[in-house]
């Protein structure tokens, strides 16, 4: 363990290591299927094994890994049927989001909403993979806030994670700029019934395609 990890309060410690973890899954460093072994973990992260320990059992907790025995612990490889029923919240919640967000967005809202937007536009432009998955997260979760919903937002907090680590597996990036643009401008209408269809339209095209990609033997 390094000097500074060594001054460290333990909390932040096992911060650190969990976010750590937890990016390295999003972003695809660790793919589904790959072991965690806490020896080698503790070891490239400068720390002792016991927030790496901890750092797991939080993402087994969120859904992240699979803890098979003991002394083997692996990235959670989604089954069909975890991958449904995501979508099936997925449609539920972010249709009823839209349309809120379509009646309560106030103008300094839809303008934040815009520069997301935009700023993925460019990204996608560029071709930067990391940033697109990263700037549609955030569009996604700025409808959740603009819908003005208190439950809402703390249902979905535990799913934010497990939503971008699925929707980062769909790499059409143009056409997901194409509909989120299609989704801004039905939330910008102020028409919660079109904005309503727009992002169920919008789920139910990256179910298909996600599937496809995750179960091409289907």
């Amino acid at each position: 363990m390094d000097t500074d990890t060594a001054r460290q309060p333990l909390a932040a410690v096992r911060r650190r290591v969990r976010d750590e973890l937890r990016e390295r899954i999003l972003n695809g460093r660790l793919k589904p299927g790959d072991r965690l072994v806490e020896r080698d973990l503790a070891e490239d992260l400068g720390v002792s094994r016991v927030p790496v320990r901890e750092a797991i059992r939080s993402l087994e907790a969120d859904g992240f890994v699979v803890v098979q025995s003991p002394r083997r612990v692996v990235v959670r490889q989604l089954s069909k049927v975890d991958v449904e029923e995501l979508f099936d919240v997925r449609e539920a919640l972010e249709s009823m989001a839209a349309a809120r967000a379509a009646e309560r967005a106030d103008k300094a809202g839809l303008r934040e909403l815009k520069r997301l937007l935009e700023q993925a536009g460019r990204a996608t432009a560029a071709n930067k993979s990391a940033r697109i998955a990263e700037l549609n997260s955030r569009f996604h979760e700025e409808i959740i806030t603009l819908a003005g919903n208190s439950l809402l937002s703390t249902v979905m907090q535990p799913l934010a994670d497990r939503l971008h680590w699925l929707t980062s597996q769909n790499e059409h990036w143009s056409d997901l700029f194409a509909e989120h643009r299609e989704l801004y401008e039905a939330i910008a209408s102020g028409d919660p019934e079109r904005a309503r269809t727009c992002a169920l339209e919008h789920v139910r095209t990256n179910r298909a395609v996600t599937l496809e990609q995750l179960f091409p033997e289907d």
